[in-house]
């Protein structure tokens, strides 16, 4: 019923800075999938799925930012979890990946990995789902435009395959997360979404997406001489400086 991906991509700044981002989107026939299953920091990615267990994720995320190896990390989960065998658990970090999909996992399940980034889907129309993400993410990675629209772009590819294959489902959801060690860019409107509950989950993230890159255009046009040349506004502040579920 879901499919996610995870993305590391490593790039050069304005400046000149070398700076890594990661990101992390994920939909499902179900509502509020924002709250389950994506987890992203500057030091990495992870997304737990099929009979989610939140701690895998939560404390996955952790331990990455406490500097063990994602393979590490999420196996030495796995390892106390006696429900694994129903999992879906993958992710990367600075150096490598880790996917992991439970032999109990149901209708079609799998998972796929390249270089910087991860692919895994259960109750699926089938494998070429899990494939249109990861070859869609590939034909773009590191491009010109926003991680946060290219991971879009990938789940748009496995919806277009047949996404999650029960269709008796109406409601469904979709998130994206996005961090970078460069830090926030101007309030980062755009590179943490989720639509909760919908019938077009894919289209209104891009909407929503779209929405909130035009917010952060108007702020950034109506705030141009107090930024000069930084993107510390976060929008909401005055300018004087006061101010675990079954089937996922």
């Amino acid at each position: 019923m879901t499919f996610s991906i995870c993305v590391r991509e490593e790039y050069t700044d304005d400046d000149g800075e070398r700076h890594t981002r990661f990101g992390v989107a994920v939909t499902t026939r179900l509502p509020g999938v924002g709250t389950l299953c994506p987890f992203v920091s500057e030091n990495g990615a992870v997304a737990t799925q099929s009979l989610v267990n939140v701690e895998l994720g939560r404390k996955g995320i952790d331990y990455v930012d406490d500097g063990l190896a994602v393979e590490d990390a999420l196996q030495s989960l796995l390892n106390a979890d006696d429900g694994a065998e129903q999992r879906q658990l993958h992710g990367v970090d600075a150096d490598g990946t880790f996917t992991f999909s439970g032999e109990e996992c149901q209708g079609w399940y799998g998972h796929t990995s390249g270089e910087n980034y991860t692919v895994a889907g259960n109750l699926l129309a089938g494998e070429s789902v899990v494939e249109a993400v990861a070859s869609t993410y590939e034909s773009d990675a590191f491009g010109d435009a926003p991680l946060a629209e290219r991971l879009i772009d990938a789940l748009e590819a496995g919806h277009a395959e047949g996404g999650d294959k029960r269709e008796h489902l109406p409601v469904q959801s979709a998130a994206l997360q996005v961090e970078t060690t460069a830090g926030e860019s101007f309030g980062g409107y755009y590179d943490d979404l989720r639509v909760d509950a919908t019938e077009t989950p894919v289209a209104d993230l891009r909407e929503t997406y779209e929405e909130a890159r035009r917010g952060e255009e108007i702020l950034r046009e109506e705030y141009a001489d107090e930024l000069d040349g930084t993107d510390e506004l976060d929008g909401t502040d005055e300018l004087d400086g006061t101010d675990e579920l079954d089937g996922t």
